[in-house]
């Protein structure tokens, strides 16, 4: 797979996708991230993450700034939702959609993180994995390690380009679709979503592009040369150093 590049600077991305008046500068925003990050109440398994995950880089190429609304799209375990909840603070709000189509189990992290009292601005929403929605318009959807999934059974599987046009609606003007997964080899299409859980970067920026997005920018911050794409992501050899693709897609004004 070819490498990738950065298509406009961090610090063009932030003013453009920043209010009047609510200007982060880029070093401002980078230590608003890692003071989240370093958070000593943070669980001890997420911490174990960070180094692998690089989410400094990876949230400060996001451009998420308190205040944001933000939907942490199949939060997993809750990992970003957590440092999304630091981030946007008091005046931001985070909502950790789960999907119908997926389990309780799929849900209980994220509710335990909705009840905690460290974490009054986050809330659980769940809804048809097509019916994509929140309850104000937001500044930020980001998914990460699940678009693949999108495409495989167990949830639905879903209309890609219904749910896709669903969040360039539930984004306002200028808001950010982050999507971040396993890349599988090129020109692969979707052959490996189920058996390998990887797809091809092409499918995903097509399917976005698609509902009426523009691709911004994309990063190499977890790309990965020595990954050839032939392993499972869970295989003991290439699990947590998957070669992974990051695209910011954003809504036109």
């Amino acid at each position: 797979m070819c490498g990738y590049k950065w298509l406009i600077p961090v610090t063009i991305a932030l003013a453009l996708s920043t209010p009047l008046g609510q200007a982060v500068a880029a070093q401002d925003l980078h230590d608003i991230v890692a003071d989240a990050i370093a958070n000593p109440a943070r669980p001890e398994s997420d911490r174990k993450q960070d180094a692998d995950r690089k989410s400094v880089e990876i949230l400060v190429f996001s451009g998420i700034k308190p205040g944001d609304r933000v939907a942490d799209f199949i939060p997993g375990r809750g990992y970003v939702t957590r440092l999304f909840s630091t981030i946007v603070g008091r005046r931001g709000h985070v909502y950790a959609v789960v999907p119908n189509e997926m389990s309780e189990r799929a849900v209980a992290s994220v509710k335990e993180i909705a009840d905690d009292p460290a974490y009054p601005n986050v809330t659980v929403l769940r809804e048809s994995v097509n019916d994509f929605n929140a309850p104000e318009k937001l500044d930020m959807v980001w998914t990460s390690m699940n678009y693949h999934d999108l495409h495989n059974d167990f949830l639905g599987p879903a209309n890609l380009s219904v749910l896709n046009k669903a969040v360039f609606n539930a984004l306002k003007p200028g808001g950010v679709y982050l999507v971040m997964d396993h890349a599988a080899a090129a020109d692969s299409g979707l052959r490996d979503t189920d058996t390998l859980h990887r797809i091809d970067p092409e499918v995903v920026r097509k399917e976005v592009l698609a509902a009426g997005f523009k691709l911004e920018a994309q990063s190499d911050i977890l790309k990965n040369p020595g990954d050839d794409h032939t392993l499972k992501v869970f295989d003991p050899a290439i699990r947590g150093k998957t070669d992974k693709f990051i695209y910011r897609f954003r809504k036109p004004l």
